[in-house]
């Protein structure tokens, strides 16, 4: 059984946790696709600097496969080799690593895809906002906007109720021992079933809360999502000669509203 923590001997601080390990084999990249270059730099670091923008976020740690050394050169960058064959593994190794440097189970811990790079500040912000209060936590998601089909040999087989449906996306919050031993539950089967993190969660009879996302975040997943997401980012770029951005989402808003990349939550 899994119990909620309620964390009485400080305030929780909000860690944020990328599985940057798979190998994205259906973007069809020469890389894998989290360091695929898009609007000039890798992909991930996107999706970084978006969280970088967040000041409630602590600290981030972005969990990769053994012997990947890309990042391993940037001092500003938390690293762990502990990826594993599946998200789930990965995230599961993440957690631990989180606990080994200091976090606490009532902590709470922001998974997110390396390959959604077009999250912004608020999104995060909207998350951890309708998140903190809640007792079990949550994760971005949007109603489904369109006809469902089933399919059987190639052939739409049923049209299913898309009624009380949502897309998950991520970031997923929940508090770190809650999360954790969610996981642990499923690791026996090498986490047969666990899609996302919210799916540990429901497995162990909780029911986390939906709380609306954007269409804008998309997970790059095909080739032809590189150059969507490479529009988005581009208009984000001031013209020639101004002063470089932030990076991707993360600079339009920190722009909108007067931020700059600050310094993280102790």
């Amino acid at each position: 059984m899994i119990s909620i923590v309620n964390p009485t001997t400080r305030p929780p601080r909000c860690f944020a946790l990328l599985p940057c390990a798979g190998s994205g084999s259906r973007a069809g990249t020469a890389v894998p696709k989290q360091y695929q270059p898009v609007a000039g730099v890798p992909m991930v670091r996107h999706t970084l600097a978006a969280f970088a923008a967040v000041p409630r976020i602590a600290r981030v740690l972005v969990v990769v496969a053994p012997g990947d050394e890309v990042l391993a050169a940037d001092a500003s960058v938390s690293i762990a080799a502990c990826g594993g064959v599946t998200r789930a593994e990965s995230v599961f190794n993440g957690l631990a690593t989180l606990r080994a440097q200091g976090a606490r189970d009532g902590d709470w811990v922001l998974v997110h895809d390396a390959a959604r790079c077009l999250v912004t500040p608020a999104q995060i912000d909207a998350l951890i906002d309708a998140c903190l209060p809640d007792a079990v936590g949550g994760l971005l998601a949007l109603p489904l906007p369109d006809t469902l089909k089933a399919e059987h040999g190639g052939r739409a087989a049923a049209t299913i109720d898309r009624d009380h449906k949502w897309l998950a996306q991520t970031p997923q919050m929940f508090r770190l021992g809650l999360l954790h031993g969610a996981l642990a539950e499923r690791a026996a089967t090498g986490f047969a079933g666990i899609t996302d993190e919210a799916s540990a969660v429901e497995a162990a009879g909780l029911q986390p809360l939906l709380v609306r996302g954007s269409a804008r975040n998309i997970k790059v997943t095909y080739p032809e999502d590189f150059a969507l997401a490479e529009a988005v980012l581009s208009a984000a770029r001031p013209p020639e000669g101004a002063k470089a951005p932030l990076g991707g989402s993360a600079a339009c808003e920190a722009a909108e509203r007067g931020g700059t990349l600050g310094s993280r939550e102790k």
